[in-house]
């Protein structure tokens, strides 16, 4: 099955939702490569970055997953490498 590589970016803004976000992205812990966060104290937010390899199918569906939550905006930036795994 053909994977893309992308990357999101997560503004968490309800802090009430880490733990439901945190659900989600260990649900698609087999696709992700790697994970930053960064906790904005001024601004009480936190930013998140995502790396994944998966099906474009599979990274929009987590996108969605993410998306739906509440006080959590999501973006998607997918790179041109493509694997035919």
């Amino acid at each position: 099955m053909e994977t893309r590589v992308a990357v999101m970016s997560i503004i968490v803004e309800n802090p009430e939702t880490v733990q439901k976000l945190n659900d989600v992205l260990h649900e698609y812990g087999e696709f992700i490569i790697g994970r930053m966060g960064i906790p904005y104290r001024a601004r009480k937010i936190h930013i998140i970055s995502i790396a994944i390899d998966a099906p474009q199918d599979t990274i929009s569906s987590l996108a969605g997953k993410i998306g739906g939550l509440s006080g959590i905006t999501v973006k998607t930036a997918f790179s041109g490498v493509k694997n035919n795994g």
